[in-house]
């Protein structure tokens, strides 16, 4: 895979900072509770415990001071957590009514990733310039999803009749996992993407490639697969520019040699794995919604020829 997750606390840009610092300040408090209140059950447990032969101990019917430190003490943790979590919140949250940078919608099971301004979709991978936060709208086009990529952004639900809108950024090049984080199917645990994050003239050369129509077949093997698309029932799920921009029901693949992955992040993006892939996609991915088209191994060879030129 391109990248690995990154622990929590490993953040790399400043929405997903608030969150993290939010969550120590949290995790800290709660900490420092959990040891007073088992600190002073075992001090209870050994110091007051019933003695043989002894007495009924003394009642207490009330102690002023212990009952102001035990209302005011958590009032006060309530409060600063209030004000901790506005602060985060107004870091990490953007407002809803700008026009987006980026459009994520997320489908059983694999990410659609539209760039508004250039008309320029793709899946699974969301390229980002380093240094600029991009606001993100969240949408589903099935059940519930959950966007998070630990090291840039906040998790966020996508759901059906609604948009969600978060902040995402990266301070420093590299590849970012992510994944949904809100179970939404048989093959949830394979619905994952990536973050390229890269410098803004490598961004920009990466936008403009991916403004081209798909590339036309050069060799006679690719021309042959092209005539597969367009006469097979791919044509009915799936885009190219140029060729057929109608359906959005699967991933665009104008540019998919271009990516580094397949399935949703279930196989890397290799000429072995995209003639597997299309030879029995229910093999690999069970569930997902690619039919075994039963296609001959002549026939893949084409597809996976024609499929290898769009760059």
């Amino acid at each position: 895979m391109p990248a690995s997750f990154s622990p929590i606390f490993d953040t790399a840009s400043a929405p997903a900072a608030a969150i993290s610092d939010l969550f120590k300040i949290v995790l800290v408090i709660c900490g420092i509770i959990l040891l007073i209140v088992v600190g002073m059950v075992g001090t209870s447990l050994i110091r007051f415990r019933q003695q043989t032969g002894a007495a009924e101990p003394r009642p207490f019917f009330g102690n002023r001071k212990l009952e102001i430190i035990w209302t005011v003490g958590p009032a006060l943790i309530v409060v600063c957590l209030f004000a901790l979590t506005a602060r985060g919140m107004r870091q990490a949250d953007p407002p809803a009514n700008q026009e987006p940078d980026l459009i994520v919608i997320g489908h059983q099971w694999w990410w659609e990733i539209r760039y508004p301004p250039t008309g320029v979709t793709t899946a699974n991978e969301i390229h980002l310039p380093v240094g600029r936060k991009f606001l993100v709208r969240l949408e589903s086009a099935d059940v519930i999803h959950d966007f998070w990529v630990p090291a840039l952004a906040r998790k966020m639900q996508l759901i059906p009749g609604q948009t969600n809108h978060i902040w995402l950024a990266a301070d420093a090049p590299g590849n970012y996992a992510g994944e949904c984080v809100e179970y939404c199917g048989v093959q949830h645990a394979w619905m994952r993407f990536f973050v390229i994050a890269e410098s803004p003239e490598d961004f920009a050369a990466w936008l403009h490639n991916q403004e081209n129509s798909a590339a036309n077949p050069a060799t006679d093997s690719a021309q042959n697969g092209l005539k597969l698309f367009q006469t097979l029932t791919c044509i009915n799920c799936h885009s190219l520019r140029g060729v057929s921009v109608a359906a959005n029901a699967a991933p665009d693949l104008t540019h998919l040699a271009d990516r580094k992955i397949l399935g949703a992040g279930i196989l890397a993006n290799t000429e072995t794995n995209l003639f597997r892939w299309l030879k029995n996609p229910q093999a690999i991915k069970t569930g997902c919604f690619m039919p075994n088209l039963k296609l001959t191994d002549a026939q893949v060879g084409a597809l996976t020829s024609y499929l290898e030129t769009l760059k």
